[in-house]
């Protein structure tokens, strides 16, 4: 049984946050050493296949900038207005992304 993964920023799971189309990847925003991090807090993000890792310019094609810088930078606000402060941010992601 594959895990339940939510995110703070839809509650809908199933269609891209961007585009709406049904055809989605989950995405950890923090990905890597920090995939479980990213479930934890729920920096999880439906996006279409290819704003993922199939496009150019997708999230993995493009890593820290464009489109992911800025899902990196929407969960740091989210974390700085919910949980600590920037230097909490940076000791558990590892930096800024502001």
């Amino acid at each position: 049984m594959s895990k339940k993964l939510w995110s703070v920023f839809t509650d809908d799971m199933d269609h891209c946050y961007f585009t709406g189309t049904p055809y989605v990847h989950r995405h950890h925003i923090f990905y890597g050493s920090r995939r479980e991090l990213s479930e934890k807090y729920g920096y999880v993000i439906p996006i279409a296949s290819y704003l993922h890792e199939f496009g150019i310019n997708s999230v993995h094609d493009n890593p820290n900038r464009g489109m992911d810088l800025q899902l990196k930078q929407m969960a740091q606000e989210h974390f700085e207005s919910h949980h600590g402060t920037r230097e909490d941010f940076i000791k558990i992601f590892g930096r800024s992304w502001m």
